[in-house]
């Protein structure tokens, strides 16, 4: 007489999908495992604070100059455009390293949800070149402060539009580094992304005017030239011929850029193939 023996029992086990926090972390992981990036960060904190250092120095008409302008000393174009520069790459790095090196295929199976991992991506980016541009706008204030103090030419933060500067220039780094990221998901490839990155948030601005309305509304449209307005502590002069950018304008422009551009990026990778 023979006996059947049983058949082992299988169990199933599914694997439950990724939580938004998980993603975070995950992202997180990935941004400060790379060496590069707290290299990069502290050398653009040096150069962006150093810089404001240099120009109030540079500025013979400190001591004795109008209160206006000074506090423009603390933000100048130089160092910004270089940490809109760095801000955009290294956003647009977030996602097209893993495009380059096949890594987002490995990433988009473990999570199918598309549109979280993008999120997920901006969420990081976002909080730390917030951080970033907070340490670079307090920091340039404090350094122009302190050399504007040996002139007994200093300024409280409560002067007219200079916590607006510091504000606009804080946020410049998060708006920078979300524009690139989206445009990183859209291109997926690093030197277009970087082209394209420079060209829309540095060139393009000082190729239009403001002396006829068409160009004026293309200039205030764009970031950098939005940036610059906010930073100006002084209203344009009653005569100009100018268009001038209103502040209200130049706080949209801020919102809608990153805004569109992620969403955008969202939307995209929902409906193609990696």
């Amino acid at each position: 007489m023979t006996t059947l023996a049983s058949a082992p029992r299988t169990t199933s086990v599914t694997a439950s999908p990724a939580r938004f926090r998980d993603l975070l972390s995950a992202e997180w992981i990935k941004t400060r495992s790379l060496r590069s990036t707290p290299w990069t960060i502290a050398l653009t904190l040096l150069f962006v604070i150093g810089s404001s250092a240099v120009a109030t120095l540079a500025d013979k008409a400190a001591p004795s100059g109008p209160a206006d302008f000074r506090p423009y000393d603390a933000y100048p174009p130089a160092g910004y455009w270089t940490l809109i520069l760095v801000a955009g790459s290294m956003g647009a790095l977030a996602v097209v390293s893993e495009y380059s090196s096949g890594l987002i295929r490995t990433t988009t199976v473990a999570v199918p949800a598309r549109g979280s991992l993008v999120l997920a991506k901006a969420v990081v980016t976002a909080t730390l070149w917030s951080m970033v541009g907070a340490t670079a706008s307090t920091g340039s204030f404090l350094v122009s402060q302190t050399v504007l103090g040996g002139h007994h030419a200093g300024f409280p933060i409560t002067h007219p539009g200079v916590f607006r500067a510091l504000v606009a220039s804080a946020l410049l780094a998060p708006v920078c580094a979300l524009v690139g990221l989206g445009l990183g998901v859209l291109l997926r490839h690093a030197a277009g992304t970087m082209v394209t990155s420079v060209f829309a948030l540095v060139m393009l601005p000082p190729m239009f005017s403001e002396t006829s309305r068409w160009s004026a509304d293309i200039k205030h449209a764009l970031v950098s030239a939005a940036w610059n307005r906010l930073i100006q502590t002084w209203e344009p002069e009653p005569g100009s011929l100018a268009y001038t950018a209103t502040v209200p304008g130049c706080w949209i422009v801020y919102t809608l850029w990153p805004l569109i551009t992620v969403a955008l990026a969202v939307l995209v990778v929902k409906h193609r193939d990696v």
